[in-house]
């Protein structure tokens, strides 16, 4: 800017002078712009005329006529590049404005896709009511309750959302994501909402208990009428997907790994948003085959939580285990009580086992209790490696309080990207936008878990804004559509990490991660490798009775 003051102050000057008026033409009050002219002295001098202090001028050969030199210089300083042109006429777009732009153009190209197969008759809504989309994806609305409505949930002002996780209880930390989610709705809001209209949400405390989470689901429905339903934990999830898919209600990005969201045909309606269980599971035994090569086969032991996604974990560690005999040779397994206060003897117990690989397949304070009870029991100084779960990636709340124990833990992190990661926070730059945003709310950067709410609201968000622009507006039928379809690049996630789905043919968005290293010293997780199988995990039917897929 200061370059362009002096070249247009320059101009000024020339075109007075040859008008023989300069002194009546231009007043200069700023001393800066003058001397950011870098004229002759001569020149400087009469723009400077105001002046409390008196300026000795040399008068010209004719008064008020500029010398030929003079001219010359001004002239040839006047002239600019195209490229000079350019960086005037077009400032400097800050860099998270591109990052948006090129969400947009992406966007863009799958609305357009979308489109293409809704008016060809391939997919959306056909003449028997059944809703179709990619890769033999169907739903069928005539299944749906009688007052039903496709656009329940939006307002003339609102699209509302509702929101179910605990905000008391064991696992209240948690509740630091939905507080991330809220300063990205009002950014999103702020920057004109959702095809003009604001996205809220309504949010209620389940505790982490089912039967809460039961209750709010009815409460959300027949009181405050939401568009869509999003909860946390895999519990909580399983008790009220088959209610919400019954009625038709859209519960997408669920905050679980479980592979039973990874089911487009019995529950349609319902999908993931991170790495799931099974996945990860078998990211454990490919790091320990890659990097554990000279100490193979090697004894593992597992923490398990006795509830929700626990048995998972396991299960999907076992299979791993047996398939691959010559990477593990044993698999030891202890369960803990959902409400542990210690885990000591279960601690004691897979000690015993004399293991090279210590897994946490729990959550919450259990991870923390884990990282305490393996160093103090002694058995961390014998281990080749240890993992904590993608659920408590959070150093924040789940590593960092260990002090110097966690050091050298690893985790298979979903790839999400931690906000207190000083790397990223320095070249990030949709990190350094959150970070921006959490201290405009009055929110601490330094809490992780605050980053996890803008890796649930992105993909919400750009559904919301897709099913927007299709035929027929925003509908819960166009948003599902949406989210089955969707393929963007997650600024949360290593742009290695896909985030797509592809209708019954890939039902899990997310299919790679980090493979990380915890470091005391800076607090943060240390990335080492990026994986990713995008659409290479098989659909998940799931079967309570047997606790596994079928």
């Amino acid at each position: 800017m200061t370059l362009f003051k002096g070249r247009r102050v320059r101009l000024l000057v020339l075109i007075c002078s040859l008008s023989l008026a300069a002194a009546a033409c231009i007043r200069i009050d700023d001393p800066e712009e003058v001397a950011a002219t870098h004229d002759t002295d001569a020149v400087a001098a009469r723009e400077t005329a105001d002046d409390d202090e008196a300026v000795d001028e040399e008068p010209s050969e004719s008064a008020g006529t500029p010398h030929q030199q003079d001219i010359e210089e001004v002239s040839e300083e006047e002239h600019m590049t195209a490229e000079e042109e350019a960086e005037i006429a077009e400032p400097e777009v800050p860099a998270i404005e591109v990052l948006f732009e090129e969400a947009a153009d992406r966007r863009a190209r799958l609305v357009e896709r979308i489109r293409d197969r809704i008016e060809s008759g391939q997919w959306g809504i056909g003449d028997d009511n059944v809703l179709r989309g990619p890769e033999g994806f169907e739903i069928d609305l005539n299944e749906c309750p009688a007052d039903w409505s496709d656009t329940g949930g939006i307002t003339d002002a609102e699209i509302r959302l509702g929101q179910i996780g605990p905000q008391s209880g064991r696992l209240a930390s948690y509740d630091s994501a939905r507080l991330g989610w809220l300063t990205y709705l009002d950014y999103v809001n702020g920057q004109g909402g959702v095809g003009g209209l604001r996205v809220v949400m309504q949010s209620r405390d389940d505790a982490n208990e089912a039967t809460k989470t039961i209750e709010h689901v009815d409460d959300l429905l027949q009181n405050d009428n939401v568009f869509a339903i999003h909860t946390l934990g895999s519990p909580n999830t399983l008790a009220v997907y088959d209610s919400l898919n019954d009625q038709c209600i859209p519960q997408p990005f669920v905050w679980t790994g479980h592979p039973a969201w990874g089911d487009p045909q019995v529950h349609p309606w319902t999908t993931g948003s991170t790495l799931s269980y099974t996945t990860e599971a078998v990211l454990w035994g490919n790091w320990i085959e890659e990097n554990l090569t000279g100490e193979l086969p090697v004894v593992v032991a597992g923490l398990v939580a006795d509830y929700g996604f626990g048995p998972v974990y396991e299960s999907g560690f076992r299979q791993y285990a047996e398939a691959n005999p010559d990477v593990v040779s044993e698999f030891v397994s202890a369960r803990h009580a959902p409400a542990a206060s210690t885990i000591t003897e279960e601690i004691a117990i897979l000690a015993a086992s004399g293991p090279d690989v210590f897994i946490s397949m729990t959550a919450g304070n259990a991870c923390l209790l884990a990282i305490e009870e393996v160093a103090e029991s002694g058995l961390q100084e014998e281990l080749a490696a240890a993992f904590t779960p993608s659920v408590c990636a959070a150093p924040s709340s789940w590593v960092a309080p260990a002090g110097d124990a966690g050091h050298g833990w690893l985790v298979v992190g979903g790839g999400v990207k931690d906000i207190t990661d000083a790397a990223l926070a320095e070249h990030d730059v949709f990190v350094q936008f959150v970070i921006q945003s959490l201290e405009a709310n009055g929110l601490d950067p330094a809490i992780s878990m605050f980053g996890n709410g803008y890796m649930l609201g992105y993909p919400y968000v750009e559904a919301l804004r897709i099913a927007a622009e299709l035929p027929g507006g925003l509908t819960r039928t166009n948003f599902i559509l949406a989210v089955r379809a969707i393929d963007i690049g997650h600024p949360m996630f290593p742009e290695a990490v896909a985030f797509a789905m592809n209708g019954n043919a890939d039902a899990f968005p997310v299919e790679g991660s980090d493979v990380s290293r915890y470091d005391a010293s800076s607090h943060a997780w240390v990335a080492s490798s990026v994986v990713d199988v995008n659409g290479g995990t098989p659909d998940c039917v799931w079967d309570a009775d047997s606790g596994g897929c079928r």
